[in-house]
């Protein structure tokens, strides 16, 4: 038995259980280096080991790869995760993103209406640029859906390198000034909100 989660029943009572468990919920600004696949035990840096302080076994909804960084949310709660990282959630998550040579307009527009990738056309994205000089172009980009690696292979469709990748939001979310590295339980309020955006979405699939 596995006391953070069996129960014992005999005739459908319950007999025994060591503690329920509480839903918890956090926001890690995962830095470069560290990877969200928990199960990989030949990883020498995983988003685990940011969290070794927090009692309770907590797993990223989604994945930011390796190379990337920002806002995961890490839980208990498989009920939220599953309405958050479903490739129908539509459930909109925020970039910023840095890539070189300078993007000229031809190719934001690309990136805004759709790109032919190798499983489908990317969706379409709002896209704005942010900053950048003459050999690079800063731009925050918007997606309301999860392809792997799909904003790296976006950009690399229409000739761009990503040089840097920034997770600033989920649905209503927001990273914030949260250092590299650090955590933070997410507050009741951001909570309900998260859950908000999840519902409006399934309201909308639904017709």
């Amino acid at each position: 038995m596995d006391p953070k989660k069996d129960v014992v029943s005999v005739g459908g009572e319950r007999v025994w259980f060591s503690r329920d468990i509480k839903n918890v919920y956090f926001m890690l600004n995962k830095p470069r280096g560290f990877i969200t696949t928990l199960e990989d035990k030949h990883a020498k840096k995983n988003v685990r080991m940011l969290m070794e302080k927090v009692d309770i076994r907590v797993f990223p909804v989604g994945r930011l790869d390796k190379d990337s960084e920002g806002l995961l949310i890490m839980t208990n709660d498989g009920d939220l995760a599953n309405l958050i990282s479903h490739p129908s959630s539509g459930v909109s998550k925020s970039y910023r993103v840095s890539v070189k040579p300078a993007a000229d307009e031809a190719q934001l527009a690309l990136l805004a209406s759709g790109v032919e990738l190798e499983d489908g056309t990317s969706a379409p994205a709002s896209v704005r640029v942010t900053g950048g000089e003459k050999e690079r172009t800063v731009f925050e980009i918007t997606l309301k859906e999860g392809k792997n690696r799909e904003i790296r292979r976006m950009c690399d469709a229409v000739g761009l390198e990503v040089i840097r990748l920034k997770r600033t939001s989920v649905g209503p979310l927001r990273l914030g000034n949260l250092p590299s590295g650090k955590y933070r339980e997410l507050t009741k309020q951001e909570i309900m909100a998260l859950r908000g955006a999840c519902k409006r979405t399934e309201k909308k699939q639904n017709g």
